[in-house]
């Protein structure tokens, strides 16, 4: 399995990997980008059937990817090569294409051109062309693709051409580990500041006139080094996932006004911990949270700041729609997810029980 450390895609591999656990399942974590937290590292040293190899190479979205793509490629297939797996599941694109002789699985949790159009309003600059041929040639030459949600297939097929079989399976937390405390006096959100997608900069500009302080987790420095400061919020950096569920279970309201956002992890989290939720009205969001958040449009600050400060002034309601995400959320297990892949697999091995060798736990390093 490939994955990186810069997003959701890491909890969502760890989560998978320990959900597998109890079917007899080795997977093998092939890590590119950037390098993970020592608190990542511990919490994926701490499942017992992962094991974990890290590539020093750019990921495909990022700017002059395409030598440590290549490089890149030929570290999977030698790892192929020495591993001998059943299967491939790929968390990106372009690796699809290689010649790896068993089935291979794409995850499509975001895109470069699916992003841009729902950020910019418009298509990438022309130089983000042969990120869309390796995309879709990757789409074409897989297995089976898998999206987190029915929206996000959606804009898949908008941008690139693909037959390939798919299935929407949506992601899972363990849910067990997320819970209401006594909630406090805060406004909470969870996000890349340098991420426009994520429309952090929206609360920013509301932050003065929202009665109680707004507190924003996540990194501040964008792969480029670059580093966004925000203003009139409480900036709290990267967080562990224990230090986030401390964030959510207090907190009453959960803000995200994003202009882009596939599935949403942090969503589910905080609706685990009973957090009344503040969306952006984006169709992938709305297709999980219908009838529970309430939704703004992502560029209209009036709107978003109404929406909050009636709920941090409506207690009852506040408390009845973080009764109502919480109940909701509890579809979205990790359990749940596991079964869904586990039968994917199964289909693809043409295999009735899906039982593999373990060999123990292992760290490397390339």
């Amino acid at each position: 399995m490939s994955a990186d450390a810069v997003g959701g895609v890491w909890t969502y591999a760890l989560d998978l990997a320990q959900a597998l656990a109890p079917y007899g399942i080795e997977i093998h974590l092939a890590v590119m980008g950037s390098e993970p937290q020592p608190h990542q590292w511990q919490d994926a040293q701490a499942i017992p059937n992962l094991v974990l190899h890290m590539g020093p190479y750019k990921l495909e979205w990022m700017d002059s990817p395409w030598d440590d793509v290549r490089r890149a490629g030929d570290w999977l297939r030698r790892l192929a090569v020495r591993l001998q797996p059943n299967l491939v599941h790929l968390n990106g694109y372009a690796h699809a294409a290689l010649d790896f002789e068993v089935p291979v699985i794409v995850v499509a949790h975001s895109c470069v051109f699916s992003w841009w159009h729902a950020v910019k309003g418009c298509s990438p600059p022309a130089r983000y062309k042969r990120y869309q041929q390796y995309v879709e040639n990757g789409l074409q030459s897989a297995t089976q693709v898998i999206a987190p949600t029915y929206a996000m297939l959606c804009m898949l097929h908008q941008h690139y051409c693909f037959t390939t079989p798919q299935q929407v399976i949506p992601n899972g937390v363990q849910t067990g580990l997320y819970t209401p405390s006594q909630k406090t006096s805060m406004v909470f959100s969870v996000g890349r500041t340098w991420d426009e997608a994520k429309n952090i900069a929206a609360l920013e500009r509301i932050a003065a006139n929202v009665p109680y302080p707004v507190y924003v987790a996540g990194t501040e420095h964008a792969p480029d080094g670059a580093r966004t400061r925000m203003k009139n919020i409480n900036a709290l950096g990267f967080l562990s996932r224990y230090e986030l569920r401390q964030w959510y279970s207090r907190s009453p309201v959960y803000v995200l006004p994003a202009f882009y956002e596939p599935f949403g992890l942090s969503v589910l989290e905080a609706a685990l911990s009973g957090c009344a939720l503040v969306l952006g009205e984006v169709a992938t969001l709305y297709e999980n949270w219908a009838g529970i958040a309430c939704f703004v449009p992502p560029g209209d600050d009036t709107a978003l700041l109404a929406t909050v400060q009636h709920l941090l002034h409506s207690p009852e309601e506040q408390a009845q729609r973080g009764w109502a995400a919480q109940r909701h959320a509890q579809q979205f297990s990790r359990e749940n997810m596991a079964q869904q892949y586990l039968s994917i697999y199964k289909e693809m091995l043409n295999e009735d029980h899906l039982i593999l060798p373990f060999s123990g736990v292992g760290l490397e390093s390339r």
